[in-house]
């Protein structure tokens, strides 16, 4: 099961973290600074796989890719594949890449909800739904036009009944 992704950038603020197992806020701040810890103490050309034992308990590993200024992390315990979750933040970059064209911190500031929706299409409740960035896009974007259609709506009921009100 997946504990929890995480992208941050290099000064180690926090620009996504989602746990999937209960943790209080003052603990996922936390956790957050420890992993960074992990993270700005390694060098370039070591693996991406780090043991995690000590931060999130017994069996739990950390996997990481470093994009310019940011650290896309997924925490994960043992019933999880290293080189599938390395695969699977991969789809996630890539994914947001499609959606944003070249997707920087910038992108993750500013399109805070699209961001979690693309993860919701990838990880729910920990678990893997999607691996397919093509998929993935295409559901977001389904989403995108309901939201659309709804606020749509919404403004024409609201300049009805502001009509019917004069």
């Amino acid at each position: 099961m997946i504990k929890s992704v995480m992208v941050m950038n290099t000064q180690g603020k926090p620009r996504l973290a989602k746990f999937y197992d209960f943790q209080p806020v003052e603990k996922q701040q936390e956790l957050i600074r420890s992993v960074f810890g992990v993270l700005c103490g390694r060098a370039d050309n070591v693996s991406n796989f780090v043991e995690a034992d000590s931060i999130f308990g017994p069996g739990t590993r950390l996997v990481y890719k470093h994009f310019a200024t940011l650290y896309f992390v997924f925490i994960f315990d043992s019933s999880e594949n290293e080189l599938a979750m390395l695969d699977l933040i991969q789809v996630f970059v890539e994914t947001l890449d499609k959606c944003f064209k070249n997707v920087c911190e910038l992108d993750i500031v500013y399109n805070y909800s699209k961001l979690h929706t693309i993860l919701d299409e990838i990880i729910f409740g920990g678990q893997v739904l999607e691996t397919s960035s093509i998929e993935v896009i295409k559901a977001v974007e389904e989403i995108s036009k309901l939201e659309s259609a709804s606020n749509a709506i919404a403004l024409v009921s609201k300049s009805v009944s502001g009509w019917r009100s004069r």
